[in-house]
């Protein structure tokens, strides 16, 4: 939690900071008609639980009675199958069984168990052809695997006993396990407690993310702040994943667009690159539903490595084509300064969004079969967008749709505003993603040009609602709400506005000076230069279209995705309200019913239930039954007994059973020892300036000011035992946030090193 509010009686005893690493179906609605009217309808991924039951029963298939459900692995077979793993797909030396051995074995294990429901799910959703939803997310924050897994097949108890019987405890093996390094934030984490939930539910649904194979980069902690170096978490393989060679797209970059045949674009030329699938399996608790989390890598053909340049000493041009295909997935997040560094940046976006696209077209197409129709592809895929980063699923999907298959611009445009989807995670402004149009051009040409025709359709609605005869409103409503920016208008457009047509009361005065009689006098000539200049203030160009040559001209991807999907949702109520009432009011007030909201929420399962059994066998006791652990609602019950003693005795046990081993993890990470019986002030989270730590750190140094105007005997009598905990990385280029890191971790210095203090901390340990 955050420090609590400045007071006399809340200040801290140590201060720590250490790197902590770990890591309703009706959703949307849409409007249908022309190219930016949409009417309702009802997004619904359908849960397939019960229908898959009786439908597999039907057709002879695996049901609760069949095998899938009859075997339920004792600690006796699970032991077997760990030996197995160890033996015939090791990774390590065979003579000894240590404990990275035993989570390589244990791990292999439990995904020959997640396999079998892994392929029964999939087999189940193509045989059906049932909608599915597609959740694309530059990064998954999951966490660590193995006893979330565990948990979910309800084997943690056959697990912990087949390691004790070869010699482990669970726990140990457990920590043996590295973070997967696809997230930093709370971006990631929300993707991937989506996927959990989605499993759980028994949702249709597939992950797809980028596999990177150094992370964003592992954090130390020196006396100049923090420093980085590369992710090693892929060393020793990941036993989640599973390559599938078989399954791989080609995304292409640079290069031009011609016009064949009929006017059909064609994109040539320019750099090739091949991404290939790595599957990881999502369970759910309690159910046979594991999904899907498909992560590409990227890489080229062999025959791209330069073998004539290699002979000759020139390696690097040799092999300079297999770097910039491999880069794309090295980091998360690269740093951008650069124009190589976005340049990188927006080659992984595409990646993510090209690639997917391609698999989740095929797989339409395969269970389409003869009867393959594109106008029911929403009614079969939903695609939604985590933050803008996959923003390129929509000029690349229409792109697909009018080069790839033949589809007309009118149906391609209707096709993908009924299929895709946008979150928004940020109220600020300048953290909505805008990119250069010169380097999209560049390096993406023919998506260009879709989004320049996004853009003139978009301008043309504005128009329609508002008209062309306020041009102060209407020059205000394109700068907030065009795609483009700083870009002159479409021709079209410019000659609407410079022309437009006569009021009733011009065609009225037309008419009248028509009936005028022809005795009228020829004009003079000062008279005809006077018109003509009244004729070319009227046709003059307003100054909305004119851009400034000073500014850059760049693409709005949050306004894309608003102009190109069907619903936009925030991520907490209030954070939602401000994305109508301010951040995107202007499309809110066009377009009321795409707007709407989702709260975050974290999964009970990960978050509760496997990292708190304490806690969780509270909660389940004293609510009746583990519902809660599926149905949060349930932990309502628990109001009744808010005054109850007993469970406030429960509680305050387990808590301080957990504080005990969080004050043996710091001692065992940082080397300070600190009091179990302190409150524990944790504030966990990527480090930014809008993220409140420098607040946090802020309020620690006034409350350490304070204790020091005191006696010993003051500070004893004023001020409560307290911890503070730091945990969180700073973006590798973010100069302001890695001060904020130096700054806590001198004032960490300062705290811990102070004598009057430390005897404060030590009297506190001793329950003073």
């Amino acid at each position: 939690m955050a420090s609590l509010p400045f007071s006399a009686t809340s200040f801290h005893s140590t201060f720590i900071c250490f790197n902590y690493k770990a890591r309703n179906p009706n959703l949307f609605f849409l409007k249908k008609g022309s190219s930016f009217t949409f009417s309702r309808r009802k997004f619904i991924i359908k849960s397939v639980a019960s229908d898959q039951r009786q439908d597999l029963k039907e057709e002879g298939q695996i049901t609760e009675e069949a095998s899938l459900d009859t075997f339920v692995p004792d600690s006796a077979s699970i032991a077997s199958s760990i030996k197995y793993h160890s033996e015939f797909t090791p990774s390590f030396a065979p003579d000894h069984f240590e404990l990275p051995k035993a989570f390589k074995a244990t791990a292999e294990s439990v995904r020959d168990s997640l396999i079998i429901n892994w392929n029964a799910t999939y087999a189940y959703y193509e045989k059906i052809n049932v909608k599915q939803a597609y959740y694309l997310s530059m990064e998954y924050l999951q966490g660590r695997a193995l006893l979330n897994a565990i948990g979910n097949l309800e084997l943690t108890g056959a697990y912990a006993e087949a390691l004790k019987k070869l010699g482990h405890n669970l726990e140990d093996v457990a920590r043996e396990e590295p973070d997967a390094a696809l997230g930093n934030g709370g971006l990631g984490r929300l993707a991937s407690c989506f996927l959990d939930s989605l499993a759980t539910l028994n949702y249709p649904a597939w992950g797809y993310g980028l596999r990177y194979k150094y992370g964003l980069f592992k954090q130390y902690i020196t006396k100049d702040g923090q420093e980085e170096v590369a992710e090693n978490w892929l060393e020793m393989g990941n036993p989640w994943e599973i390559v599938r060679n078989d399954v791989s797209y080609p995304v292409k970059f640079y290069g031009e667009v011609i016009s064949g045949p009929e006017g059909i674009k064609e994109w040539v030329g320019g750099e090739d690159i091949t991404a290939v699938a790595y599957d990881v399996p999502i369970p759910g608790y309690k159910t046979k539903t594991t999904i899907n989390l498909r992560l590409w890598s990227t890489k080229v053909a062999p025959e791209k490595f330069d073998l004539s340049a290699f002979n000759a000493g020139d390696h690097a041009k040799a092999y300079s084509a297999m770097n910039n295909a491999e880069k794309i997935c090295y980091i998360l997040y690269p740093g951008d300064e650069s124009l190589e560094g976005k340049t990188l940046r927006l080659k992984q976006q595409y990646t993510l969004c090209s690639a997917s696209l391609q698999d989740i077209i095929a797989r339409y197409e395969r269970r389409s079969g003869e009867f393959l129709n594109w106008e029911i592809f929403p009614e079969k895929v939903a695609v939604q967008m985590n933050d803008t980063h996959p923003t390129l699923c929509i000029p690349e999907l229409i792109r697909i749709l009018i080069d790839v298959k033949g589809l007309s611009w009118e149906q391609a445009w209707n096709i993908t505003q009924r299929t895709v989807a946008y979150t928004n995670h940020t109220v600020l402004p300048e953290a909505l993603e805008k990119w250069s149009l010169e380097l999209m051009e560049k390096l993406l040409p023919r998506h260009v040009e879709i989004i320049k025709m996004i853009d003139e359709e978009l301008v043309q609605t504005i128009i329609d609602e508002y008209g062309t005869e306020d041009l102060d409103l209407l020059q205000e409503k394109l700068k907030q709400m065009r795609i483009l920016d700083n870009i002159e208008l479409p021709e079209s457009v410019v000659e609407m506005i410079a022309k437009p047509e006569k009021s009733s009361v011009e065609a009225i005065e037309s008419t009248e000076e028509d009936d005028v009689s022809d005795e009228e006098t020829e004009p003079t000539a000062e008279e005809d230069e006077l018109e003509e200049e009244e004729i070319e203030e009227k046709n003059e160009v307003p100054p909305i279209i004119e851009p400034y040559p000073k500014l850059p001209k760049l693409v709005r991807m949050a306004n894309l995705c608003v102009a190109g999907g069907y619903a936009v949702n925030g991520v907490a109520e209030i954070h939602s309200e401000i994305v109508k009432n301010e951040v995107f009011n202007d499309f809110y007030e066009m377009w009321p019913e795409k707007f709407q909201n989702k709260t975050n929420g974290v999964t009970p399962r990960r978050w509760i239930r496997f990292c708190n059994p304490d806690l969780s066998k509270i909660i389940t006791k004293w609510t009746g039954s583990e519902d809660w652990v599926v149905n949060t609602e349930k932990l309502l019950t628990l109001r009744k007994f808010a005054d109850n003693e007993d469970l406030q005795s429960e509680w305050r046990e387990a808590k301080q059973r957990n504080k005990v081993k969080v004050a043996s993890f710091l001692r065992e990470k940082t080397g300070y020892i600190v009091n179990p019986d302190a409150m524990f002030d944790v504030q966990v989270k990527r480090i930014h300036e809008y993220k409140r730590q420098l607040l946090n750190i802020m309020g620690i140094v006034y409350r350490y000011k304070k204790m020091k105007e005191m006696s010993h005997e003051e500070r004893k009598a004023s001020f409560a035992p307290r911890v503070c905990i730091f945990g969180g990385k700073a973006f590798a280029t973010y100069v302001q946030a890695k001060r904020i890191v130096k700054f806590i971790t001198d004032v960490g210095a300062t705290v811990n090193h102070d004598p009057e203090i430390g005897d404060l901390l030590k009297y506190g340990r001793n329950g003073g």
